[in-house]
């Protein structure tokens, strides 16, 4: 519990200083409810990390999409893949439900506990947080990381609750940004349809739909899209040809960047 305050005191104060940075050089914008803004959060808007050799190193994969979409049952099949070339690879996810913050997080997501739409937003980034130096360690050390989740479901699942974009994105600031994002693409209605759908809190369908709006929103040309409707095999093969162009980039010496700064 103490670590958890700590996380918590650390984002909220995060937090302030990002917001009050941001409001004193222009005002935010706020999407309307019937036409929201298209806001860029591609590796192409990140700031490379000052100091960072351009050695090789491994290459911060992130897969996306709503719930039930098959980012697990893919992501364990890229590592498997990569290994299988030789390379050094992890699977990671998020939350990561080992700590204590996501413990917390554990409870919350399986309705055994009720949580401030706030508050839930900022240990979720807290999550992510206390895994950032062991990534990054991870990555120039030559590991490349294939992430079930990561900010962007984040921003996407906390907007979907009504909070706004540019309060959900300000925790997340600094931390690694992704060399690729893959996002599966299936409908709301779709996902429903498969296995053990509706679990765990956000597996309701209004709600996917809404997440699968902002999902929109947030994704730019930087990203990949998979049809993820496709056979698994179809799926399967079209990550391993994207992956392993990215891995072979960051190998190459690709400079590793932060999310957001501007």
């Amino acid at each position: 519990m103490i670590e958890t305050n700590f996380w918590l005191s650390f984002l909220f104060r995060f937090h302030l200083a990002v917001t009050a940075r941001r409001s004193s050089s222009s005002p935010l914008k706020i999407p309307s409810k019937n036409s929201i803004q298209k806001i860029q959060m591609g590796t192409n808007q990140n700031s490379v990390l000052r100091g960072c050799s351009s050695n090789s190193r491994g290459a911060l994969v992130v897969l996306e999409g709503l719930d039930r979409c098959g980012k697990t049952t893919q992501s364990s099949r890229l590592v498997q893949y990569l290994e299988g070339l030789g390379f050094s690879a992890e699977l990671w996810r998020f939350p990561d439900r080992t700590t204590s913050v996501g413990q917390m997080i554990s409870s919350y997501l399986s309705n055994k506990s009720q949580l401030d739409d706030r508050t839930i937003h900022l240990l979720f980034s807290a999550n992510r947080w206390e895994k950032r130096s062991l990534m990054e360690s991870k990555l120039k050390s030559g590991t490349t990381l294939i992430v079930d989740r990561y900010s962007y479901s984040g921003v996407a699942f906390s907007a979907a609750k009504g909070l706004d974009i540019e309060w959900c994105k300000a925790p997340e600031v600094g931390l690694l940004a992704s060399d690729s994002v893959l996002y599966l693409d299936i409908s709301p209605e779709n996902a429903a349809e498969r296995g053990g759908y509706g679990r765990e809190r956000y597996e309701q369908l209004e709600f996917q739909r809404k997440v699968y709006q902002y999902y929109q929103v947030l994704h730019d040309s930087s990203w990949k899209i998979i049809d993820a409707c496709q056979t698994m095999e179809d799926i399967e093969k079209q990550l391993q040809e994207i992956v392993l162009g990215c891995v072979k980039r960051c190998h190459n010496g690709e400079p590793l960047s932060e999310l957001w700064l501007s």
